[in-house]
């Protein structure tokens, strides 16, 4: 699957975000590698800490069903906005370092980062073991 296929599926999952509080509606899809697709939309909620952001939700869903390595990712936001802290650390949990992430604009286009470029040094599970003794 290409880019602009995902781009397309982030767009579609972009329509169904419940946004009414910022009115800032995301879709997201992320590519696994065994070829499944999973999209998600942000959920706001009026106790504002409760909102979930789409990729997030895209994630959660792909490891709900079993899978355990994305591929490749893409956002849709109005203005191509680019993932918060939070779904970056949790995508590149699931992703490698060199794994596209399609950041794109409601109209379809969009500009490719990879994982690492949107969080360079990244506190992976490998990290866990720093801190350890013995």
């Amino acid at each position: 699957m290409d880019a602009a296929q995902l781009v397309a599926l982030a767009v579609a999952a972009r329509e169904r975000a419940y946004a009414p509080y910022s009115r800032f509606a995301v879709g997201a899809v992320v590519l696994t590698d065994d070829g499944r697709t999973f999209t998600g939309c942000n959920v706001e909620n009026a106790s504002y800490g409760l909102t979930v952001c789409a990729e997030r939700v895209a994630v959660f869903s792909a490891v709900a069903a079993g899978a355990r390595r994305v591929v490749a990712t893409a956002v849709v936001s109005a203005a191509g906005a680019s993932m918060c802290g939070a779904c970056r650390q949790v995508v590149s949990e699931f992703a490698a370092p060199d794994a596209p992430v399609h950041l794109a604009k409601a109209d379809g286009s969009f500009r490719t980062r990879t994982v690492a470029e949107l969080l360079p040094e990244a506190f992976g599970p490998g990290r866990l073991a720093e801190g350890r003794e013995g």
